[in-house]
């Protein structure tokens, strides 16, 4: 059976690698100093999808992602992957979003896509860490969803076999569509970028990334699949009371870089003595409770 698959994707700084500038003074990420990269998870999520295209004929891919226009690189790492379009959710009304908001962005978004078979993201993104996304995604579209999945081994009659990672091991589950599943970092890994589809897309860029007297506008004009598609709130007829800042009840008070450092060392035995004394210091030195 053929499938529409939409994949959510994220651009986040490369919070893997995070020197002494990756902090504002004001404690916020610096996201200046920090690479924007593809979310490794989404990378992951991306896979999937394409072997799913691949397993059933007629499928297409597409990817949603949201952020600044500059975002729209994540759409063109895709296309050179093989996916088949995307959508840029771009607006200043988006911005300052926490998971709630964002959730309810991509699920209008998803709505505007319509008769999305299966979504598919990564587990979490790592400018965050939440996890929370793709399942609020899922229930405000009222999906079946499918977390910590490793591999989709696949689809028949309309129904899902998925292969999920828990603690201890693994489990498979049969879900029907359409459903929501969320793909863990230790999944396939994405392909490479290929090459004829790299120069196929290289000049494909939202309207919002391109300058006002374009040198590329005949060019753009002559194949339309250079002109990637780009909402606002209101072409996806979002609440913007329920969007960005307005939408989002998280707020971030301070984000903090914490480095470790041996000063010096202590030998315990198991005496009580020494596992109260170890416990009254830690408390002491506010490192936990």
């Amino acid at each position: 059976m053929s499938l529409k698959i939409v994949v959510l994707a994220k651009q986040v700084p490369d919070t893997r690698n995070v020197g002494k500038d990756a902090m504002t003074p004001e404690g916020t990420v610096n996201r200046a100093a920090l690479p924007a990269i593809f979310n490794p998870d989404d990378l992951n999520a991306l896979e999937q999808a394409l072997r799913l295209k691949e397993q059933n004929p007629g499928s297409t891919v597409g990817v949603l992602t949201m952020g600044p226009p500059r975002a729209g690189e994540i759409i063109r790492q895709s296309l050179y992957r093989g996916a088949d379009t995307g959508w840029l959710l771009t607006d200043r009304l988006f911005a300052g979003a926490d998971t709630l908001a964002t959730s309810y962005a991509l699920a209008t978004a998803i709505k505007k896509i319509g008769d999305v078979d299966i979504v598919l993201g990564g587990r979490q993104a790592i400018d965050g860490d939440t996890a929370q996304v793709g399942p609020q995604v899922a229930q405000k579209l009222g999906l079946n969803q499918v977390t910590y999945a490793e591999d989709i081994l696949g689809i028949e009659d309309g129904v899902a076999t998925v292969r999920r990672h828990i603690d201890g091991g693994a489990e498979t589950v049969q879900v029907p569509l359409p459903v929501l599943i969320t793909v863990n970092g230790s999944a396939a890994p994405c392909r490479p970028q290929n090459a004829k589809l790299v120069m196929k897309y290289k000049y494909a860029t939202c309207p919002m990334e391109r300058p006002a007297d374009d040198p590329r506008a005949d060019l753009y004009a002559e194949r339309p699949y250079l002109t990637l598609n780009q909402w606002s709130v209101a072409d996806v007829d979002g609440d913007p009371q329920q969007c960005g800042l307005a939408g989002s009840p998280t707020k971030v008070k301070t984000v903090q870089n914490i480095v470790f450092q041996a000063k010096e060392s202590k030998t315990l035995t198991g005496a009580d003595a020494d596992v109260e004394g170890l416990i009254k210091e830690l408390l002491d030195e506010k490192i936990i409770g």
